[in-house]
This record gives C-alpha cells, structure tokens and sequence, in this order.
C-alpha cells in the first residue's frame, strides 16, 4: 500500500512545524517556567524548582506564590513604589540598546546597501568581511577594545603623536567606551538581515522612480527603505535584544556608573547567592523585550490583513 502525496504532504508538514516548536518548549518555555518558579520562592524555605505550589493545611488547599521578590524591585526608600537599583538598572539597559541599535543601523544600512549593490562576484569578499570578526573570541574582541581606549591606548598615542591632543583622552569606561563596543560587537546582526532583504530587491521599481521624476534621494527615500522595512526591524530586533541583557561589554568597558541589568542579575546570583531575586529580574528583562514584540507583531498582522482585505 503507497500512502498518497496528501497525507505524505501532510506529515513532512508536521514534521516541519513540529520540530521548532519542540524547540523552543524543551529550550525556551521549559526553563522560562523553571525560572518562574524560582522566582516566587522563599529564600528560607530553599531553591527548588519542582516544589508544588499548592500546599495542604488542615485539609484546605493554598496556592503558595512569593511576590516580594517581584516587589522588591520597585520598592523604593520614599515609598513603596520608587527609583531603585533595578529600575535604574533596566532604564539604562535600555538607553544603551537603543543608542548601540540606532548606531549599528546608521552604520551598518549604507554598507548592507554598498554590499547589496555591489557585483555578484565581490558579494562573497564582502560578506566574509562582515563575519570575519566571527572567528575571534567575542570576549579577546571586547579586550582588545580596552586596549584602543586606554589612557595609554593606540588612539591616545597616535593623537598625541600628532600633537592633536597634549594629555590623553578620558574614553575607556564612559558611555563612549559602552557604545564604541557594542556596537562594533553587534554591528554585523544588523548589516546581515539588511543585505538579505537590499539583493533581493527589484530593481525595476527604482528605474520607474527615476522615469516618474524622482531624484536619487527620493527614489532611496521613498521605495528603497519602505521596501526594506522588514531588515530594519530583523536587524534592529536581533541587536536590541540581546544588548539589554549585555554581561561581558558593561563589565569590561563600563565604568561603576554604567550598571545594567545583566551586571545586576549576576550580582544577585552569584555575589548575594540571592536566586529568587535574579530570577525575578531576568523574569521582568524577558517580558520587558517580549511583551512589546509580541504587541508590535500582532499590530503588524493585523495591518497587512486589512491591507490584504
């Protein structure tokens, strides 16, 4: 018996949209919710993230849920909601996102759009340059960027060779030094996504700009970025989520000053062994992101359905 091309069609569907999904479960959802858990667990009581929530006590049943650490968060010292380590915590992770995605895209359009241009033999050359940083250490990269800035770094002396500058710039450990190295870690995430969308562009549409009268500002301006709206936001979304979590940059290129949230939930983990907590702050860093996505998408479905319509 030969099964037919519908139910084999079928299958390899499921197949195809099973596997993902048993992915991001068994890598995603399962340790989000081992993370909740550990969230509202009392520190007296330990850290075990298979302990039921519901309790028996003199044969009434009670959901056990720990929201202090949730709480703690904003309780400030003029009130219980106030500016606090970790408010101020995630407001600069989110500054420095924001900065560090906006630089990468005013740096990393016009050479995603050069490369996308460029002939179909050097496309290769190019693209290798893009993910040549790649084949390094992300953490001797972000070193070496210490070196650069120091007091005594390649940038000062030669400055000072020149006679330019007679005392060394102050860059390392700045708001200079957070966005000079991360943006040049995260800058290829957002050339990547660019140039995948820019080549594939129709360049026809461009040649009927230009016989409408439209000049090269206004044929860029008008048809090639609304047609590159979807690289914008992938490459925007691929560098500004992981930058709000950012460990390794802030701590070798920040100063006492520049204290993210990922500096702090390492903190709470490690230094005060305080495990609720930290998972109470990577809990509310992981919705902080999601939330507004999972918002924006749906916006963004519901607009190209009407659209459709």
């Amino acid at each position: 018996m030969f099964s037919s091309p519908r139910l084999r069609w079928t299958g390899g569907r499921r197949w195809v949209i099973g596997v993902p999904y048993l992915w991001l479960l068994a890598f995603f959802a399962l340790p989000f919710l081992i993370l909740l858990r550990i969230s509202i667990t009392d520190m007296g009581e330990g850290v075990d993230p298979f302990a039921p929530i519901l309790a028996s006590t003199d044969g009434q049943w009670q959901l056990i849920l720990r929201l202090d650490n949730f709480a703690a968060l904003f309780r400030g010292e003029d009130g219980p909601w106030g500016a606090t380590l970790y408010t101020d915590a995630y407001l600069t992770s989110l500054r420095y996102a924001f900065w560090t995605t906006l630089s990468c895209l005013l740096i990393g359009y016009p050479f995603a759009y050069f490369m996308a241009r460029a002939e179909p033999s050097r496309r290769p050359v190019y693209l290798m340059m893009v993910m040549l940083p790649f084949w390094t250490s992300f953490l001797l990269r972000v070193y070496a960027w210490k070196g650069i800035l120091a007091d005594q770094g390649v940038i000062n002396q030669a400055l000072m060779a020149l006679g330019l500058i007679s005392e060394p710039l102050v860059m390392l450990y700045t708001d200079v030094s957070m966005l000079v190295g991360m943006t040049y870690v995260y800058c290829p995430f957002m050339i990547l996504p660019l140039y995948a969308n820019l080549v594939k562009l129709d360049l026809r549409l461009l040649e009927a700009a230009y016989d409408l009268g439209a000049t090269p500002w206004q044929a860029f301006w008008r048809v090639t970025v609304p047609l590159s709206r979807g690289g914008i936001l992938a490459g925007s979304m691929l560098v500004f989520i992981p930058c709000v979590g950012e460990f390794v940059i802030p701590s070798l290129l920040g100063g006492a000053e520049n204290i993210m949230i990922g500096r702090v939930v390492w903190d709470e983990m490690f230094s005060s062994n305080n495990w609720p907590k930290a998972a109470a702050l990577a809990i509310l860093m992981i919705l902080l992101v999601i939330v507004p996505l999972a918002w924006f998408n749906h916006r963004t479905a519901q607009r190209v359905a009407q659209e459709g319509a």
